[in-house]
């Protein structure tokens, strides 16, 4: 072990149990912040009633805390270093907390919508933050504990979001999923005042001039695409005016952000040179598409269990529960074997596993019992728990620790839009096939059809044995033979879905040759 390791081993064995009390203390407001970005919308519907506004418009409730979140995830790394992580960690999570009692509290969408946009603000630093501190304040060798502290956050906070909001919701109110935030978040404070310092190097440097052109185009581009990326299905992407403005002015701003981030600015707010790193370019496209394919999958499981099986929101979420309660369990299993051994290894198995699960899923058919769609659920969860924390160690790991916060700010950046964005694409993808099935199956539906004339046939002796009119009987037939049609041509385009998905995720396994293994295990 070199001198720096002695020191910081030494360090870490003065302060004795102080790095687990860190930890909760990071991942505290880190939690409630993951859970709100889910916990409204199962409560969508009961703010709409309340406020008297529309399904669309009630949507922005979901997509203003998004795109202030993810406006602000990648300026984390810059906005420490100016004022100081403890400073801004600390109004963070006040202005998170402050802002929830105002969203409770709010008496018109309006209102609403701009106070999710301060939550989103405030909420933004939470991940990156509480992931740069981890890792900051856990010996190398312990990078995979403290990923899996991190993980089982990151994790556990879409599970019981929407189970967490919709008993609230029925239970009390809706606006009581924003008032539970704020002892937490006041606790949080609290814990953060006590247990949080300034490493040296976070000391503000004055004098830097501020890159203002990085800051207002970042803000237009991933604003406008993170927009574009929640209503572009719903507004029928590129044939909408809208849509095709915003991702025009996404593609531009993203491009003037690269240049004036390399080129122009001279204390860049995202430092793109961090990209020069070959594990942490890799890792960055691996937990892109893990987590497109993770969202987009868990996304496309519940409607086909719900479209075409009869499933209740109640059956379909108990579906998608098991896969979460194990990527929980596997996640710390996995942080204590790469202590050890080579984090390749599990994220090899992992990738693996979650592109078999996704490629289960598009075998699914029509006759699916309850198990057939709880299986590949859970081995999802399990490939996520393989995966998750060997990857953010191998692509964070050799990171100098002053670089740290710029890094953990655009692994979160991908790896929310990776999220984002395969919702988008599954769901398009679902559809479009759907559509493309049904219009093939059509063609046969003619009266020049052998198996259909025989089909109506058989259809008006039956049915008039079971209540239905002769007069009707052989319309009656028809119409049930088109709706099975339909069904068909659904279930189809939802397998499609689920094998472009693995597919993807499969592609991405020869990565594994271009992550390089921590120099702390390869060290004599």
């Amino acid at each position: 072990m070199n001198r720096e390791g002695v020191r910081f081993g030494n360090a870490v064995g003065a302060i004795g149990t102080s790095k687990w009390i860190v930890a909760i203390t990071v991942m505290l407001p880190t939690l409630i912040e993951i859970i709100d970005t889910s916990v409204a919308n199962v409560a969508l519907d009961h703010i709409r009633g309340s406020l008297s506004s529309g399904i669309d418009e009630s949507a922005w409730v979901l997509t203003s805390y998004l795109v202030s979140n993810a406006v602000v995830i990648p300026m984390t790394g810059w906005l420490a270093r100016t004022f100081g992580r403890k400073r801004y960690l600390t109004f963070s999570v006040l202005l998170f907390t402050f802002a929830s009692l105002l969203c409770g509290s709010s008496t018109s969408l309006g209102m609403l919508v701009f106070f999710r946009v301060l939550q989103g603000i405030g909420g933004g630093a939470l991940q990156p933050l509480s992931q740069a501190i981890l890792l900051e304040t856990f010996p190398p060798r312990e990078h995979g504990m403290a990923m899996a502290i991190f993980g089982i956050g990151a994790m556990f906070g879409p599970i019981a979001g929407p189970l967490m909001g919709g008993y609230i919701t029925d239970t009390l109110s809706w606006r009581w999923i924003f008032y539970v935030n704020i002892p937490i978040g006041l606790f949080a404070v609290f814990m953060v005042s006590m247990f949080i310092h300034d490493p040296s190097y976070m000391k503000r440097h004055g004098g830097e001039k501020v890159d203002v052109w990085g800051i207002a185009l970042l803000t237009v581009w991933v604003g406008a695409l993170q927009i574009v990326v929640d209503k572009g299905q719903r507004e029928d992407w590129f044939h909408s005016d809208f849509i095709l403005v915003l991702s025009a002015v996404a593609v531009l701003a993203l491009l003037l952000f690269v240049i004036v981030e390399l080129f122009v600015a001279e204390h860049p707010v995202v430092d793109l040179r961090a990209f020069k790193n070959i594990s942490f370019s890799t890792g960055n496209v691996v937990m892109f598409i893990a987590f497109f394919n993770l969202l987009g999958s868990i996304v496309l499981l519940p409607l086909y269990a719900q479209l075409l099986l009869g499933y209740t929101a109640t059956l379909a979420g108990l579906v998608l529960s098991p896969g979460g309660i194990a990527t929980l369990i596997v996640m710390p299993l996995v942080g204590r074997f790469i202590g050890r051994h080579d984090p390749k290894y599990p994220l090899f198995l992992g990738i693996a596993v979650c592109a078999f699960s996704t490629w289960t899923m598009s075998n699914f058919s029509l006759t699916a019992d309850f198990n057939a769609l709880l299986w590949p659920r859970i081995y999802l969860g399990i490939g996520m728990g393989l995966l998750f924390i060997p990857l953010t160690t191998l692509t964070l790991s050799s990171i100098p620790k002053p670089q740290m916060g710029n890094a953990t700010s655009i692994y979160n950046l991908l790896r929310n839009l990776g999220g984002s964005i395969g919702v988008s694409f599954s769901a398009t993808m679902f559809s479009h096939r759907a559509q493309v099935h049904q219009s093939r199956m059509v063609e046969h539906m003619t009266s020049l059809d052998e198996g259909l004339r025989a089909a109506v046939a058989k259809g008006q002796v039956l049915l008039p044995s079971r209540g239905v009119p002769e007069a009707i009987a052989g319309n009656t037939a028809l119409g049930r033979i088109y709706g099975e049609l339909v069904r068909q041509a659904t279930m189809m385009g939802f397998n499609d879905a689920f094998y472009v998905l693995s597919v993807m995720m499969a592609c991405v396994l020869p990565l594994m040759f271009l992550l390089r293994r921590p120099a702390h295990q390869t060290a004599p």
